[in-house]
């Protein structure tokens, strides 16, 4: 699981990982949110209405879910499950929310959060995506300082104060927890 808040740079440091290594991959997540500019349905997210995403959560389609910043986000287990038997590491990009839903499962999971170097580049990167209004970059800097205080419930933490450190990090985590299972 990676976690981390919004605008950190979780889709640069995944689109990373995933060049380097094969034989990682990521679980696309439904959302209620409206698309970006540049995304793709199926790709980025599976983007619902909230009929549809409530009729899946109704169906019990849902491994976790959450709420945030106003719309719902979930995995699907049917997704899931197509990622496990690919025979891959999955990463699933998930909020606090979401990664605290697994652990009160059972799931075994490692958990890794994502940190950015301060508020205030955080607050910078957000405004420089430029996807979102005054209102929201707000919120989502209030649920920022909320995720981060939650750091200490993950296995790993990583500052992405610079991409390529961060990537090559995140690297020698997943090769970390791969020796880890095989000498298990």
């Amino acid at each position: 699981v990676l976690s981390a808040p919004s605008g950190a740079g979780k889709l640069s440091l995944l689109t990373r990982l995933r060049a380097a290594d094969d034989r990682v991959t990521t679980a696309t997540s439904v959302t209620t949110r409206a698309p970006r500019p540049g995304e793709v349905d199926g790709d980025h997210y599976h983007f619902v209405d909230m009929r549809r995403f409530n009729e899946l959560l109704a169906a019990d389609e849902f491994v976790e879910w959450a709420e945030v910043h106003g719309n719902r986000y979930g995995t699907l287990r049917s997704e899931l499950e197509r990622c496990l038997t690919a025979g891959k590491d999955v990463i699933l990009e998930l909020d606090v929310q979401g990664m605290r839903h697994l652990l009160r499962q059972g799931q075994d999971i490692v958990s890794i959060f994502l940190m950015p170097p301060s508020l205030e580049e955080l607050e910078s990167r957000l405004r420089k995506r430029g996807a979102n209004d005054e209102n929201d970059i707000r919120v989502r800097l209030q649920n920022a300082a909320d995720e981060m205080a939650a750091r200490g419930e993950y296995d790993y933490t990583i500052i992405n104060d610079e991409l390529d450190r961060a990537a090559d990090e995140l690297k020698s985590i997943l090769d970390n927890e791969r020796r880890r299972l095989q000498d298990s």
